[in-house]
Order: C-alpha cells, then sequence, then structure tokens
C-alpha cells in the first residue's frame, strides 16, 4: 500500500475536501476562489478547526500584515457617523467599535486639524489623566 493512500484513509472525508479546496484557491489565487473555499470550509470545517485554520494564517504572517488581513476580513467601524445628539456620545460610541488603525488615523487627523491653543490643552490634558 502506498503513503498516499495510508494517508488519505487517516485524514477525515471533509477535511480532504478542504484541503483540496485550499490547492484550487491556491492555485487559481483570485477573489472568487478564496470566497469559494470559505464556503466550503465553512460548510465542511467546524467552528474551532475555521479559527485554527485562521490563526495559523495570521500567525504565519508578520504583525503589521496580520492586522490589515484580520481588519480587511472583519471591517471596521468606518467613518464616525455626525453627532446626532451629543458628539462626545457619538464619539465614543464610535471609538468602542474602531479598529487601532481607526483610532489612530482619525485621532492623528483630528490633532492635526485643532488649533495650536486648542492642541496644547489637549496634550495638558492628556498628561493630567497619566
Amino acid at each position: 500500500m502506498s503513503k498516499g493512500n495510508t494517508f488519505s484513509k487517516l485524514i477525515k472525508r471533509p477535511h480532504l475536501g478542504s484541503t483540496r479546496m485550499l490547492g484550487y484557491a491556491l492555485t487559481l489565487h483570485d477573489y472568487d476562489a478564496w470566497e469559494g473555499a470559505s464556503a466550503v470550509w465553512q460548510a465542511r470545517l467546524t467552528e474551532t478547526e475555521r479559527a485554527a485554520l485562521a490563526w495559523a494564517a495570521l500567525r504565519s504572517l508578520d504583525h503589521d500584515d496580520a492586522v490589515t488581513v484580520a481588519e480587511t476580513a472583519l471591517g471596521g467601524a468606518g467613518a464616525p457617523l455626525p453627532p446626532f445628539i451629543s458628539p462626545m456620545d457619538e464619539a465614543s460610541f464610535w471609538a468602542d467599535i474602531a479598529s487601532e488603525s481607526e483610532l489612530k488615523a482619525y485621532a492623528l487627523a483630528c490633532f492635526n486639524r485643532l488649533s495650536k491653543r486648542d492642541q496644547r490643552a489637549f496634550l495638558s490634558h492628556v498628561r493630567e489623566a497619566a
């Protein structure tokens, strides 16, 4: 008996289809192939198996790339909404769901748009809070 036959008997049937789909996605390497792989994995793998697969894939990337991939897959908060009642309440709500890169980008952009006087007051507030 060849090793290929031995290993295929050890691998569970849903896992064979899932690994085959990985090969197809890697070979075709386009959005539709990866979207199809995602659908197959959702149908054939348990949530724990999919989480382990995602964990292993993210761990294979450097930190910044892993964050970019995760944010792309999960989506961020998007742009803050215009305030309905209180700008501070809306900003706090948005900040609770924003990704780290969104927080940094909007914080820096907002800080840079403040007047010099307001920038000094903000920095003084942050120093006191720390």
